[in-house]
Parts: structure tokens; sequence; C-alpha cells
């Protein structure tokens, strides 16, 4: 079977492999993705972030072309997912949070199939299912049923799929789920592996993993995209030059720039999420009370300022502690 264009590697692929704009996903009268704007580039690894019920799964999910949203678009690869469903599809890989496993397969058996299912053309299928199995460390597990293995194998078993016809963007929730210390290890390793070539998005609870691995970080609370930040942003907060400013009646960001970058000691100000800006200062002045002054004066409603919080923890607590929906 000839590799379809769309499948072919190329080095003219966009440099934005997702972009997403205005995603929004309704179950009858509730809402549970809220007009996201999500766009991912190649080569970066990105953390999706959330509590239980954020939205992200749904989110994934579209994303990945298995739920249609309600409102907003999807592309991958410069591909309309609504448009050519297909054609985009190819370009994807996804472990979603329960592995897709056929357990009375073999491990060679079901990466073969999935293989396939992904059009890799005969001449490449061995090749491809081989890679696959030595990058999940499951060569010693290739002849034995799914159904015989550990959680943690079919876990690797699960991620080898995703992987396995070389896609562009690879989506994993929950990737290192039921594995043990070493086996985290070798996962963490091998996201990073893949992400130096590929786009990925990686979504888990174990936030000091999303440090460890990630460019960046994203997170969701209530459908709502609440903040993003390059890990290496992150990392400067921690430093105490850098306060996140939220605001109940926030205008335009860049007439918020413009207004804030004339108080002294304010360097640059930018997006932390919906109506929360991160504002770096300069080492030797406090714009604090400037910052608190004009936000009265423009009637901005000033809900938050203070020192950027110390830890990637310590920013989802504070972002997600409120359980009610606004």
């Amino acid at each position: 079977m000839p590799v379809p264009a769309e499948f072919a590697q190329s080095t003219t692929a966009p440099a934005a492999t997702i972009r997403a704009s205005g995603l929004s996903r309704r179950f009858g009268t509730h809402t549970a993705v809220n007009g996201i704007n999500l766009e991912l580039r190649r080569g970066e690894v990105l953390g999706f972030l959330g509590p239980n019920g954020a939205g992200k799964t749904t989110t994934m999910q579209m994303l990945t072309g298995n739920l249609a949203p309600s409102a907003g678009s999807v592309s991958i690869c410069g591909v309309d997912m609504l448009d050519m469903p297909v054609e985009a599809k190819m370009h994807i890989g996804y472990l979603p949070e329960t592995p897709p496993l056929y357990r009375d397969m073999t491990v060679t058996e079901f990466l073969d199939l999935a293989a396939r299912l992904h059009r890799v053309p005969g001449a490449r299928r061995r090749a491809a299912v081989e890679k696959a199995r030595e990058r999940c460390g499951l060569s010693d597990v290739s002849r034995k049923l799914i159904g015989t293995l550990s959680k943690g194998y079919q876990q690797r078993v699960g991620i080898a799929q995703a992987i396995v016809h070389e896609p562009d963007v690879i989506i994993l929730d929950e990737p290192t789920v039921g594995l043990d210390p070493n086996q985290i290890r070798d996962i963490r390793t091998l996201i990073r592996e893949l992400g130096s070539a590929h786009s990925v998005i990686l979504s888990t609870h174990i936030l000091p993993e999303v440090e460890a691995i990630c460019d960046r970080v994203q997170i969701m609370h209530h459908g709502k995209m609440v903040y993003t930040d390059t890990i290496a942003g992150l990392k400067l907060l921690h430093s105490g030059r850098t306060l996140l400013v939220g605001l109940h009646h926030a205008p335009a960001i860049d007439e918020l720039r413009a207004a804030l970058n004339k108080i002294a000691g304010v360097v640059e100000t930018e997006s932390a999420g919906e109506n929360l800006f991160r504002v770096r200062v300069a080492a030797d002045v406090d714009p604090t009370e400037g910052i608190v002054a004009l936000a009265a004066e423009r009637l901005w409603g000033l809900r938050q300022i203070g020192p950027a919080q110390t830890s990637l923890e310590d920013v989802f607590v504070n972002l997600t502690r409120n359980d009610t929906p606004q």
C-alpha cells in the first residue's frame, strides 16, 4: 500500500503542529470546555494539567478527532480536523487514559495491527514495529499475550501503539500510571526523546514529572485555560522578580501592557491565563503600589497581586483550589 501524501514526513510541514481556536464542547446544558486556544510547535513538550473534571480529557478527545467540538476549530499540521479528519488523524498518535489494547494478541501482533491501521506501508511495517518495541522496552515480551502482562508493561504497549507510525503529534494521557519508579524514569527519557523531533502533549497529575520533562505548561480549570507559561518562565518566578496580577475587569492585553509598562520597575507584562497576568519587575524597584493605584483608578477590579508562586504545585493549587464553577 503506498504511503498517502499526508502521512509522509516532510521538512516543509508547518512549525505549528496543533492549532486549536475557540474550542468548546457542551453536553446538554453543561459546558465541559469553554473557548480554549492552544498551539503546539514541533519539538515542544506541553504539560497539560488540571484537576479532575477540568475538561482535559474532553479537550484531548477533540484534538484527536474522537469527539466533535460544539464550536471552534482544530488543525493538525495544517490539516483541518473537521474538513479532513482522516488526513488529520494520520499525523497523530494517541494514548488515552485507558490503553486501547487487545488482550488476546501478542505484543508484536498488536503493534503490527496498529501499524496497519495507521497505514504504515508493508516494506516499513516490520522495522516500525521493532523500533516501537525497542523504544518502549518491550523486546523481551514481544511474543507474550498482552493479557498476561503486568499493568506497567501494558502501559508500555499503549505508548508503543501511539508512536509506531512516527506521528508528528503525540498525545499521552497519564502515560506513567501503574509504572514502577525505574519504568517511570525510562518513560520520561522516552518522552524527552520524542519531544526532540515531534510535538508531545503530556497530561498527568504528577507535577514534578511536568517540570522534569516539559518545555511549557498549561492549566485548565472549569473548562477554561487559566494559566500558561514556559518551564523556563516558571523557574524565573522562583527568583521573586515576577508578580502575578489578577483583574476582574481586565482590558485588552496591549492596553494593559502599555499602561503598566509606564510604572517604574515594570519590565514586561504578559498574559498568564484568563484575567491573570505576569508582570516582570526590575531587581531594585517594587512597582506594587503603582499597580494597585492604577488598577483602582482604571476600575480594573484588582483581585490578586503578589509575588509569583514558588513551584508548579503552588501555582496549580492556587488556581484550582476553588471547586465552584464561575
